[in-house]
């Protein structure tokens, strides 16, 4: 076994705030509250470190998907591991039913070995007025005995499915998710402003994406957004990646929801951490560009590229959001949400020893998951 491990000097950002010149100890693949005297002293000056990030929202990255084999799956996880990502919920997208079902019985038995947290089913239960990067061809529906066959088919591991409301099934299929301890989340949707408070109302906790893929906020027909916002039992997901939102539209998302209620996500395709160039999403055509994802056809954008380390930084250096409303943003909320916040998403004993190590400027140089390092800063 490692040597228990005491991380000093750094900026440790715990749940009760930030604490300059803090201690964290690692003590195996647990945070621990006391080192023996044998310990190895690790001096962390001039960094901080914060809990491991927590997507609940993440497609790939790369340059593979979670739309493909196991090896695809892997590699997109470890991926992300290096950008921070320490617990990953990997997101399937439309595709027909039956090739969905394949994919869940794949990706449960990636969560049952524990290198993913669980399935997020985005689509095809969405509106085929608001399917961004989805095959219309493929939608459906939200009928809950198909819902029902894809959660069978995940065997337990599914964690959300995004659905639009207002279609035919959608509210019975947001009770049976909420039933079955699963997350209903409101998302591709072209929902009127009442037809989401009986969604909220039915069970839906989370808003996919807020703002992106469902109608705008108006004046006389607030629409989702308004609902999604106003509500404390729901977890706005954002994409902060300069692209998917105004900065003014983050702000005002935060501001509204609370800095408790917010998950940043990433929407990752194949593309993070990989580059610009041709790649597909489910059966579509996807072309990056100076990092921006959108299809072939069409020119909707197409998920994202972005990493949580990116995130953090942007929202710390441009937006200039707390740190620590960052970190709940990150890691503390999506781990409550999904039920995991006696094991990951702060910095406390007891907990898996995921953690991250920036520098002053907010670059990334450690990442940790489960007190081994994944990017190893070359301390001491």
């Amino acid at each position: 076994m490692a040597p228990c491990k005491v991380f000093t000097g750094a900026r440790v950002v715990l749940p009760t705030g930030t604490v300059d010149g803090g201690r964290v100890i690692v003590d195996g693949t647990r945070i621990a509250d006391r080192a023996p005297e044998d310990a190895e002293i690790l001096d962390v000056r001039g960094h901080w470190l914060v809990p491991g990030f927590v997507d609940l929202h993440n497609h790939g990255g790369g340059g593979a998907s979670f739309s493909g084999t196991a090896d695809d799956a892997l590699t997109a996880v470890e991926t992300h591991r290096r950008h921070g990502t320490t617990t990953l919920v990997a997101s399937t997208v439309t595709d027909d039913l039956g090739t969905l079902v394949k994919q869940a019985g794949l990706l449960s038995e990636l969560a049952e070995q524990g290198e993913i947290a669980g399935i997020h089913f985005e689509g095809p239960f969405i509106s085929p007025c608001r399917k961004g990067a989805h095959s219309e061809a493929l939608l459906r529906d939200p009928d809950p005995a198909q819902v029902r066959k894809l959660l069978d088919a995940a065997r337990g591991r599914a964690k959300m499915v995004t659905l639009a409301p207002e279609l035919p099934g959608g509210l019975d299929s947001v009770r049976l998710l909420a039933d079955h301890g699963v997350i209903a989340a409101v998302g591709h949707t072209d929902a009127t402003y009442e037809q989401t408070v009986e969604a909220i109302d039915a069970g839906a906790t989370v808003a996919t994406h807020l703002f992106n893929a469902m109608p705008p906020l108006g004046h006389r027909a607030p629409g989702p957004v308004t609902a999604l916002l106003e509500d404390e039992r729901v977890t706005v997901e954002l994409i902060n990646d300069g692209v998917h939102l105004h900065p003014a539209t983050l702000e005002l998302a935060f501001h509204h929801a609370g800095p408790e209620r917010v998950a940043f996500i990433t929407d990752a395709m194949d593309a993070a951490g990989n580059g610009d160039g041709r790649y597909t999403l489910g059966p579509l055509q996807v072309e990056v560009a100076d990092g921006v994802a959108r299809l072939v056809e069409g020119g909707s954008i197409a998920g994202s590229t972005l990493t949580l380390d990116r995130a953090f930084r942007r929202a710390v250096t441009v937006d200039r959001l707390p740190v620590e409303h960052v970190v709940a943003a990150l890691s503390a909320n999506p781990a409550r949400l999904l039920g995991l916040d006696d094991r990951v998403g702060s910095l406390e004993p007891g907990k898996d020893a995921d953690l991250v190590l920036f520098d002053e400027d907010f670059t990334l140089k450690g990442v940790m998951r489960q007190g081994s390092w994944v990017v190893d800063p070359r301390l001491g």
